[in-house]
This record gives structure tokens, sequence and C-alpha cells, in this order.
């Protein structure tokens, strides 16, 4: 049996530790919110106090953390894993983070033998519990190779997009592809509506032609017609998101207008949509009303 660490145990971590178990791996879990660990429990994870203990009982680790500054803090923090891990340990961080950062860290691990690839995820809680997410990974062919087993647990499908910080990168694309195709398509079915034709009477036929997308085939019937808006992504996740895909257009000094106007869209919707409101809640933002 492969013991495995799994540090973050919220929606996203949660699922993929249940993935695990139901492939014989045995799981030590940690996260420093006591009432998601407790559910991690529950499931059937194996609770530890530390990031310490952590690093003692698992050779493979894997990362589910909400920020790259997070990702930062486990890694190279006061008590953080790299004063505890062994030289062999592999680090598999799920977290959409800064290909700069994962980057870094990469580099600076290697030095003391420890392996990182970042494989951040799409498919959402869901995927997560089920062993269905998608992995976009940046990392080492060996390195990608020793974590396929894991990998496999908790993947529907995984794509090793080249090295360190490409995984992020291919997230990030992907993610700011979401937030755009979210805002045009929501804009795109009010001007159908104004012209007398429902959206409900029209998704079918778009998703049959062109002009259709994951948004318009999923997110719309799934989540947003239905009044569902249950996800499991917040609107502060697809946030912080768009914000690192922005930095991600300013560090290549590239001028990318139409990809800035949206980012402005998700930014304003802060003033009239909570954090905690699934993401999807973007199609209902009003400019008028952000600025009331």
């Amino acid at each position: 049996m492969t013991n495995v660490g799994v540090v973050g145990l919220g929606n996203m971590g949660r699922g993929m530790a249940a993935s695990l178990l139901r492939r014989d791996f045995r799981v030590v879990g940690y996260d420093a919110s006591a009432a998601s660990a407790q559910r991690a429990a529950e499931a059937g994870v194996e609770l530890v106090d530390s990031l310490a203990e952590v690093a003692a009982q698992c050779d493979i680790l894997v990362l589910s953390l909400p920020n790259p500054q997070i990702v930062e803090a486990v890694i190279n923090g006061a008590d953080g894993l790299s004063k505890h891990m062994r030289s062999g340990t592999l680090i598999l961080d799920t977290s959409t983070s800064d290909p700069q950062v994962s980057r870094r860290l990469a580099a600076q691990l290697k030095e003391v033998g420890v392996r990182f690839v970042d494989a951040p995820v799409s498919g959402g809680p869901s995927g997560a519990q089920n062993g269905a997410l998608t992995f976009f990974i940046g990392g080492d062919e060996e390195d990608v190779s020793r974590a396929t087993p894991v990998l496999d647990a908790m993947a529907k499908n995984r794509f090793h997009i080249g090295a360190s910080g490409a995984g992020n990168v291919a997230k990030i694309v992907n993610n700011l592809l979401c937030a755009s195709h979210l805002v045009i398509a929501a804009e795109a079915f009010k001007l159908a509506e104004s012209a007398g034709v429902p959206v409900g009477d029209l998704l079918e036929s778009i998703n049959a032609g062109s002009g259709r997308s994951g948004v318009t085939m999923y997110n719309f019937p799934s989540r947003i017609l239905n009044g569902a808006f249950n996800s499991g992504f917040t609107m502060q996740l697809m946030r912080k998101d768009v914000r690192l895909a922005m930095s991600l257009v300013k560090s290549q000094g590239l001028e990318l207008p139409i990809v800035q106007d949206m980012a402005d869209v998700w930014q304003a919707s802060e003033s009239v949509i909570p954090d905690g409101d699934d993401f999807n809640r973007i199609v209902q933002f009003s400019a008028a009303e952000a600025q009331e």
C-alpha cells in the first residue's frame, strides 16, 4: 500500500482523497481547518496534526490549496513541508497557482532531492469525488511517470503539457476561456431574449452549431437555466484565476484588450456578487447595478 499525504481537505482535496481511498491507497491528511479535516476523517482519511507528520509518513504529497501564496507558505513557512520532507519525496500540487511560483519551488526543492509537479485540475468537486478530474501537468517526465498511479486514481483525463509551470499555464488559459465564455454567452443570450427568443428555445440549436462552448453545452443547462448554481466553484476562486491570468499577461508584456475587458467585468462584479456565490452567477451581473 502506498502512503499518500493530502494537504488541503476542502471540497477538492477531500474528493481526491476519497478517490485515492477507493484505489486502496493509505491516505494521510492535514488541513488547518478543523471542520474540513473532520469531514475528511469521516470519509476514511487518517488525520494528523501537522505538516511535519504528513511529511514523515508519506513519500508522495498531494496539495490542494486555494492560491499560490498558501502553496508557498505550506512549503516554505516557519514549520512548512520543506523543513521536514525526506529526499525522494514527490509533491503533486493540484492547486491552480502561478507558473512562476511553481517553477521557483521546483528548482528550490530539486536542490534537496524533493521533486515537484504542478498538476492543477478541472472538473470541480464532483469530478474530484468520482475520480473524473482532468489534470494539466507540468514537470519532468520521470517525476510525472512516478506520479501516474496516484494521478490515475483521481483522473478521467491527464495531459503532460510540458516542463515545470506548464500545467499552471494550461489551467490558467482553460479558466480564462471559461470565464470569458460565461460573460459573452450571458450577453449573447440577453440579446436573444430582448429580440423575443428565450434561451431555452435557443440553446439546443446553438449547441449544434459553431457558437457552442462548454459553457453553453454544460453550464447553462445544468447550472444556470435550472437555477441550481451549485457547481461547488465560487466567485472568489474564479476571480482569483482571472487575476492569475492577468498577472501572466503582464509578465509576458502583452496587451490583450478583450481579455482586459473581461477581467474588468469579473473585478466589477465583486461589489454585487458575494465571494461565496457559485461562479456561474456572473451571468446575472449588471454593470449598471455595480455602479449604483
